[in-house]
This record gives structure tokens, C-alpha cells and sequence, in this order.
């Protein structure tokens, strides 16, 4: 991931570009990484070693949804209708 392409992200999701602390901001972080290492692994099956990487991704942003359906269902329901992630 570029920085143009993580300063997007981050513009899009958070109040303005030094926001990156929003739970919605690192979910859509993560997304993207994860979207992009599952596009790796359909190249390089073996590479055992970023899968580890993949799925400790994966359960930080399982983490961060939990949190926010928490802290607030209506941010949690929006974040996962926009980024197409399923529950």
C-alpha cells in the first residue's frame, strides 16, 4: 500500500488526514492489506510466513469490530456496509 493510497483511506474514514486513530480508520487499513496479502497468496501458496501475518491482521480487525459494536452499532453497521465485510 502506497502512502497516497493509505492518505486516502485515512481522509475518507477519519475527520481529516492526521486521523488514524479511529477504529473505522484502522479497519479500513486493515481491509486493504488484507485484501491485498489474499491477492499474494493466490500466486505465492506457500508462503507461510505473511499468512501468519494474514490472519493476525484478521484478528485485529475482528477486535477493532467488536469494539465498535460495543462503543456504537450504528458506526459498526456502517463501517462493514461500506467496506463489504461480512459478519
Amino acid at each position: 500500500m502506497t502512502n497516497e493510497e493509505k492518505l486516502e483511506i485515512i481522509k475518507k474514514h477519519g475527520e481529516n488526514e492526521n486521523d488514524s486513530g479511529k477504529p473505522e480508520v484502522q479497519i479500513a487499513l486493515l481491509t486493504k492489506r488484507i485484501n491485498d496479502l489474499t491477492k499474494h497468496f493466490e500466486v505465492h501458496k506457500k508462503d507461510h510466513h505473511s499468512r501468519r501475518g494474514l490472519l493476525m491482521m484478521v484478528g485485529k480487525r475482528r477486535r477493532l469490530l467488536d469494539y465498535l459494536v460495543a462503543k456504537d452499532i450504528e458506526r459498526y453497521r456502517s463501517i462493514i456496509k461500506e467496506l463489504k465485510i461480512r459478519k
